[in-house]
């Protein structure tokens, strides 16, 4: 039989010259799964760009070293080894130590609490010993991070029963999806996960958009969640959502799956955008349509940008739209899935989901595509 493999604790125990006492519990290392079924909070302690590229949703930061201190400890490691390194972060880290413990009774009173970082080595060593000694219960994650971005990897290739719904800019598809949610559909909001929605002018009054590989956590957290025995109800998107990038095997399951198309006179369209942008930064709205001035035209694009100064937006989406139309029926005559049109016009988003629901009942397979199941 295998030895058992020593826990970051104690790997990082016996790598320093010096004595260190026992502490009063001794920490557990998990494998994913059952990390993330563990009670207690998740404390993230690699750095706070780390943290901030990419993290397990719900998790704490609790950065051991800040980006600067990593990058010191790290040059150590390189030139001087892992005991000079180690030394140098116990230097660095030890007087945090009190204020180390003190915020962690306060985000786990029960003193019970999961920890990881980048490897599942010595930061996340360092900091259960030192958790340890106060008398937390650690649970350490094997492997790290990277462990958890494995998770989503394989979470992502699990296929699902898609419905996409389709339709021309201002048919208040994300209100749709909202109100399928709220009527206890599966539903995932890539826009709302991407803080984006879609457009030159997605990003505006939204939040600072995640990283793709944020992006990404997002979605297979929700992903994980969902059952396979029902249909999950997702918006068409392109590839990109501004610059988060929708995961490959997602999208090739939204692409196989039927869509189903919802329509909306101009008149509403053009009052839902309005709704949408109206009390937008007249300059952003501006800067948006720059960007797409070469698909545009130029002539339009100095016409909307005229009609967006003067106050006439209504008139200026008119402009808009005949850009984002025409995109939007490219993308439609390449589609080789099913498309299920349905006629809206005035209903609210809440008779349109029950309506969809009704529709998609006669779908076959509602999008379960066994080609999806790609690592």
């Amino acid at each position: 039989m295998p030895s058992r493999q020593a826990s970051p604790t104690t790997s990082l125990r016996a790598s320093l010259p010096i004595h260190l006492p026992e502490p009063l519990i001794m920490s557990k290392a998990l494998a994913i799964d059952a990390f993330l079924a563990a009670p207690g909070p998740i404390l993230d302690v690699r750095s706070p760009g780390e943290y901030g590229h990419g993290h397990i949703p719900g998790a704490i930061e609790f950065s051991l070293f800040s980006d600067e201190e990593r990058a010191q400890v790290g040059i150590c490691y390189k030139q001087q080894g892992r005991s000079a390194a180690v030394e140098l972060g116990f230097a660095i880290a030890g007087p945090k130590f009190a204020d180390f413990i003190a915020r962690a009774r306060i985000l786990a009173p029960d003193q019970q609490l999961r920890l990881h970082c980048w490897r599942g080595g010595m930061r996340s060593g360092g900091m259960a010993w030192v958790l340890e000694m106060a008398g937390f219960q650690v649970i350490t994650l094997e492997g790290g991070y990277k462990a958890f971005r494995r998770w989503v990897r394989r979470v992502l290739a699990q296929p699902r029963q898609l419905l996409v719904l389709g339709g021309m800019t201002g048919t208040a598809k994300t209100d749709t999806l909202l109100a399928l949610a709220a009527q206890g559909a599966q539903v995932v909001d890539l826009e709302g996960l991407a803080h984006h929605r879609g457009s030159s002018y997605g990003g505006l009054g939204m939040p600072p958009q995640p990283s793709t590989e944020h992006f990404e956590n997002l979605i297979a957290w929700q992903w994980a969640t969902l059952s396979p025995h029902h249909p999950v109800w997702i918006e068409a998107e392109s590839r990109r959502i501004g610059t988060c990038r929708v995961p490959d095997q997602l999208f090739r399951q939204m692409q196989a799956a039927p869509l189903l198309e919802v329509r909306r006179s101009l008149p509403e369209r053009l009052n839902s955008l309005v709704r949408l942008y109206g009390d937008a930064d007249p300059q952003a709205l501006i800067a948006a349509t720059e960007r797409i001035r070469k698909r545009l035209g130029g002539q339009r694009t100095q016409d909307a940008i005229k009609l967006i100064r003067q106050g006439a937006l209504k008139e200026a989406f008119a402009i808009l739209l005949t850009y984002y139309d025409r995109a939007y029926q490219y993308d439609l005559d390449r589609r080789q899935q099913t498309i299920t049109p349905l006629d809206v016009v005035g209903l609210s988003p809440a008779e349109v989901a029950h309506r969809l629901r009704q529709r998609a009942k006669g779908l076959p397979g509602h999008g379960l595509a066994a080609t999806t199941l790609v690592p």
